[in-house]
């Protein structure tokens, strides 16, 4: 649960890049800005933090100056890596660059608690409860009081983590602490019980998942079912999710349906469970369905490879080629070592290729038959298109170069 936990938390941290100007797209090198970029939210999200901050570190190495796009997600995988002296010297610049961003003062919180600077946890994370980015934020101020004796104010805090964490364990623990200090022996024991009946049930949950799994891959899928929906919960998005994701990998895609678009309800700004819902429904040929969530998610969100190579499949399964080619583009950027986006980047050019070579706009075939060919060096297809342009603009030379370089890849045989 804490990679489905992280997941959700990387997609919230980027919630600073909405703010960014747009970008014009470059050309894909393995030293562009973009593909650090995706390379490094890949990682993050992933929890392979020294990657992620190898490919932050590569980004701002070429433009400095990248505070939201490359300086707060390194500050992230500082964090969670236990690098807490770089990770808040990365925070520190971000928050000279753009102020108090409940993100960054969540973040500079959770170091002062972990380094016992209590006071100023208590004062940057009570900034970040006014607008609270992640479900948390209320436990860790709530903890952050109690360490300070301020019994009240901890109190109230935590128990307003208990209603936006119902499920975790911690919130009625560190209650019951609460309680007790106050001398409330009897509502210290009930929040302590309450605690550990969470905390069994977070067990017994983690258990199912195993099981649900094991029964998909060995029985008849109506006993799976019967076992695996004793997770489904319609108000625990994190059950949902783990539900729907198991089914969907054991390929039981029509089960998968109803868990995912619940979550995708109970939390309609998330845009992981937007991705979550639109790559089910991609699976399933519902495009339409997953092409709405989608374009919505890249409004917000519009540096995630995940989203943007996803969004540029639907589109160019639905024939909407023109709209394909600008989302493969940028996805090809923010990742070029992903084989299926270049593919379809390749097919999506080529075919624009074609069809302004059909309308008579010859300089701009030309233009998409020479991206196409430097995307697969090894394919006839586009020397052929440039061949024709050649000849229809009179560049007899420049059009028997490119028959010649297409005659010759034509004979090549690809290895086996």
């Amino acid at each position: 649960m804490r990679r489905l936990r992280l997941a959700v938390i990387i997609f919230e941290v980027l919630l600073l890049l909405q703010h960014l100007p747009a970008q014009h797209p470059r050309r894909a090198t393995a030293d562009t800005i973009e593909s650090h970029l995706g390379k490094g939210y890949d990682a993050l999200k992933q929890e392979s933090y020294a990657v992620a901050v190898a490919q932050f570190q590569a980004a701002l190495s070429i433009d400095p100056h990248l505070a939201l796009r490359a300086r707060f997600p390194l500050a992230v995988a500082l964090f969670e890596s236990h690098q807490a002296v770089q990770a808040r010297h990365e925070l520190d610049a971000v928050r000279r660059e753009v102020g108090d961003h409940p993100n960054i003062l969540y973040y500079l919180g959770r170091l002062d608690l972990e380094q016992r600077d209590f006071p100023n946890a208590v004062a940057n994370l009570k900034q970040a409860a006014a607008q609270p980015p992640f479900p948390d934020t209320a436990y860790y101020l709530g903890f952050a009081y109690l360490q300070q004796s301020s019994l009240t104010e901890a109190e109230a805090w935590l128990k307003q983590a208990a209603l936006a964490t119902p499920q975790d364990a911690r919130v009625l623990y560190q209650l019951a602490q609460v309680y007790r200090k106050e001398g409330r022996e009897a509502d210290a024991r009930d929040a302590l019980q309450r605690s550990e009946e969470i905390r069994k049930h977070g067990n017994r949950q983690s258990e199912l998942r195993q099981e649900c799994g094991q029964k998909l891959e060995q029985a008849p899928r109506e006993e799976a079912h019967a076992l695996c929906n004793q997770l489904y919960d319609a108000q625990d998005v994190a059950n949902l999710t783990a539900l729907g994701t198991i089914y969907a990998q054991h390929g039981d895609l029509e089960a998968a349906l109803k868990p995912l678009q619940r979550a995708a309800e109970l939390e309609p700004e998330s845009p992981q469970n937007q991705y979550n819902l639109a790559l089910l429904n991609f699976q399933m040929n519902h495009l339409k369905e997953a092409r709405e969530p989608l374009a919505r998610a890249l409004e917000r969100w519009p540096d995630l490879f995940p989203l943007n190579a996803l969004y540029g499949a639907v589109l160019a399964r639905m024939e909407d080629t023109p709209a394909a080619y600008p989302v493969l583009l940028h996805a090809h950027l923010l990742n070029p070592q992903d084989k299926t986006t270049e593919d379809l980047l390749f097919l999506a050019t080529l075919q624009l290729g074609r069809k302004s070579q059909e309308s008579g706009h010859n300089a701009k075939a030309l233009q998409y038959f020479s991206e196409a060919s430097k995307l697969r060096p090894q394919e006839a297809s586009p020397h052929e298109g440039m061949a024709d342009i050649y000849v229809l603009t009179q560049r007899p030379s420049q059009a028997a170069s490119e028959k010649r370089t297409a005659e010759r890849l034509r004979k090549i045989v690809p290895a086996k």
